[in-house]
């Protein structure tokens, strides 16, 4: 069974080492920076309604959700819900949090093409990550090249939905930064590396997923061509 094929690991060890180092680098960005007040200390729920106001943006409400780092908005109801650490916290990084989320706010109301191509995306990949597990599976079992290089090609989805999302939440975060120094919400030279700080390490998770996504395809498909030529001798 390929389930435990030495290779695998091979193949996705650089990612695991990846995610390992940017997770670390994201909890300690974001404990750092929860700890240091905000200059004007307000809170990342004041923050969200001061760019609501600023932006006009006066269609989307705000509310807390329960969970750590479960920030997200919501554009099918134009809810930016914010985690409990952040909703709460007059620290910079809720600050630069609750800004980044509102970026993706701003982007719902421009209808930004990536948000939107990115959108679109979710439906495919959703059925993609089952429909292309099954159909490498049974080609391989089959011994199949032709279902098992389909069942590569559905699951690419996952690549590329993980390539599509780079952009969108690399804008959000310049968005956000531009936001809060426009706004005055930040001004100091602390302030804005901490904002920096945490927005970076958060885009890293975006790149690392992407990593990962890549090198699993490659793994599959190292697995459908090693089939393929041992059919072929």
């Amino acid at each position: 069974m390929f389930f435990f094929d030495p290779y695998y690991l091979i193949f996705m060890a650089p990612a695991f080492l990846l995610m390992l180092a940017v997770q670390f680098y994201v909890s300690s960005s974001y404990s750092k920076w929860s700890q240091v007040p905000s200059r004007l200390r307000i809170n990342g729920a004041q923050a969200a309604a001061q760019l609501i106001r600023y932006t006009g943006l006066y269609n989307v409400r705000v509310e807390g959700v329960h969970g750590h780092l479960t920030d997200h908005y919501d554009p099918r109801d134009k809810t930016l819900r914010l985690s409990e650490s952040v909703y709460g916290s007059a620290s910079v990084a809720a600050l630069a949090v609750a800004a980044h989320e509102l970026g993706h706010a701003l982007q719902d109301h421009e209808g930004y093409a990536p948000l939107k191509l990115r959108a679109a995306l979710v439906p495919a990949v959703n059925i993609g990550s089952y429909l292309g597990w099954i159909l490498l599976m049974i080609g391989l079992l089959l011994q199949s090249s032709q279902i098992a290089w389909l069942g590569v090609i559905v699951f690419s989805g996952g690549a590329i939905f993980a390539l599509a999302t780079l952009p969108v939440e690399f804008n959000a975060s310049a968005r956000a930064r531009r936001l809060l120094l426009e706004s005055g919400l930040i001004s100091t030279e602390e302030e804005l590396r901490g904002v920096n700080q945490v927005l970076n390490a958060a885009a890293l998770t975006y790149v690392a997923a992407l990593v990962t996504a890549v090198l699993q395809l490659l793994y599959y498909a190292t697995l459908v061509l090693g089939m393929s030529d041992r059919r072929r001798e």
